[in-house]
């Protein structure tokens, strides 16, 4: 019975991984376009957009928090920083996308490979949060942590499953 029970929780985790997995390769890719539109898109192309879909939301309030924070960002876009969004979101989501794809087919060894490369990540959004403050560093953030935990989870259950297979045989 506690077997029983236990394998049900084992294929819940699975799935919340492989849903968190999901998720990740579709923010990976959105990350990807968004390097490629940061780096041939003119800041003034950004401005505008921002300005046109925040609009009513400033209409309505003028200190929306996340209108505000969107229009800020924008308007503080140096070339400089331009250009180190656009390599490092283009080369994270490459990374990520990489490494999603073969935690979904189970190969074993991007796990622990995994956990080093997107906890290199958070040490580094974390060095980044300590000169621009954004948010969504912070937020990128958490969501690494939690895939990190997952997937040495997930790699804990599979090599055991893979050890009692391999002996029963």
């Amino acid at each position: 019975m506690i077997r029983s029970n236990t394998f049900l929780d084992e294929k819940k985790i699975h799935l919340v991984f492989e849903v968190s997995l999901w998720f990740k390769a579709v923010f990976a890719l959105s990350e990807m376009l968004a390097g490629v539109a940061a780096y041939f898109i003119p800041p003034q192309l950004f401005l505008t957009l921002v300005l046109w879909v925040t609009r009513e939301e400033f209409v309505e309030d003028p200190h929306d928090f996340v209108a505000n924070l969107l229009l800020h960002t924008v308007q503080h876009l140096s070339i400089g920083t331009r250009e180190f969004a656009a390599v490092y979101l283009l080369g994270h989501g490459v990374i990520k996308l990489w490494l999603i794809v073969g935690l979904l087919r189970e190969r074993l060894w991007y796990y622990p490979i995994s956990i080093v490369v997107f906890g290199a990540f958070i040490v580094y959004q974390l060095y980044r949060y300590t000169f621009t403050h954004s948010i969504w560093l912070l937020l990128i953030t958490v969501l690494d942590v939690v895939i990190i935990a997952l997937t040495w989870h997930e790699y804990r259950y599979l090599r055991n499953e893979r050890r009692i297979a391999t002996a029963g045989s």
